[in-house]
């Protein structure tokens, strides 16, 4: 790091949990963010803050004037633009030290495969369980961890997985693909502004804690928070070891 590199990430570097190393680590990893909503704009700002060298962030929608209530990296000026072009000017003004990939675009089976391989963690900030299974998925075929987070009126939940834990669940297993598990937006269900702020941060937070290699990230604990009391509930979350997605990964590893 340079001068004003050590400078701007001071704060973190005299931590002794983070140091130099850890920030250098920070500062050479790449980032996959799944959404620039509710939960990608806090957790691309604070990613972006705090160094991670490049961000990839995919989203296929554009700044509507409903986004703007939570998604705090958007402007009114940037209402039409495409989320993802709008992130790189707010991440830009904000770390010009940060490189940013923009993919206007939802990610394919393919697309994930191709970009994996290339990325040390992955924040699922999407808004529907077709793409967090799709990113489950990919995430424990290439063996990343991700941090995933979901936010809906005052509840929000976040949680970290990692396949290189064989004894820790994946998102599948807390969430079953094909159960009847109703489906609800934003859109028509509505959802407290800064509840998208508490989980996309917390999501920032633990990819940081990943990345550094410091405390103990969310591995097997589902975080719980209600916005109406400002309540937090830990759970512990088994893995299931009939799991078609993690389970073979394991009796793979096995062989």
């Amino acid at each position: 790091m340079n001068d004003e590199q050590l400078l701007r990430y001071s704060r973190h570097i005299l931590l002794d949990e983070i140091g130099v190393e850890g920030q250098t680590r920070i500062r050479e990893a790449h980032v996959l963010i799944v959404g620039a909503g509710g939960l990608g704009c806090p957790a691309a700002l604070y990613l972006a803050s705090a160094g991670v060298g490049k961000l990839t962030i995919a989203d296929g929608d554009q700044v509507d004037l409903t986004n703007l209530q939570r998604q705090i990296l958007h402007t009114t000026e940037r209402i039409g633009m495409d989320k993802v072009q709008s992130a790189s000017h707010g991440i830009a003004a904000l770390n010009p030290d940060v490189t940013v990939c923009a993919l206007n675009q939802k990610l394919s089976e393919k697309d994930l495969d191709n970009l994996l391989p290339t990325v040390d963690v992955v924040l699922d900030c999407s808004d529907n369980f077709a793409t967090r299974h799709a990113v489950n998925r990919a995430c424990v075929k290439h063996k990343k961890p991700l941090v995933s987070g979901a936010a809906i009126r005052f509840d929000g939940q976040i949680s970290v997985f990692d396949s290189k834990q064989p004894d820790k669940p994946c998102y599948h297993c807390l969430f079953p693909e094909g159960e009847d598990v109703s489906e609800v937006r934003c859109a028509t269900m509505g959802v407290f502004a800064p509840l998208t702020g508490v989980i996309g941060t917390l999501q920032a937070a633990e990819t940081l804690k990943i990345l550094a290699g410091t405390g103990e990230p969310l591995y097997g604990s589902l975080l719980l928070f209600d916005g109406r009391s400002s309540g937090f509930q830990r759970i512990k979350v088994p893995k299931d070891p009939a799991c078609p997605v993690c389970a073979k990964v394991k009796d793979q590893a096995a062989d």
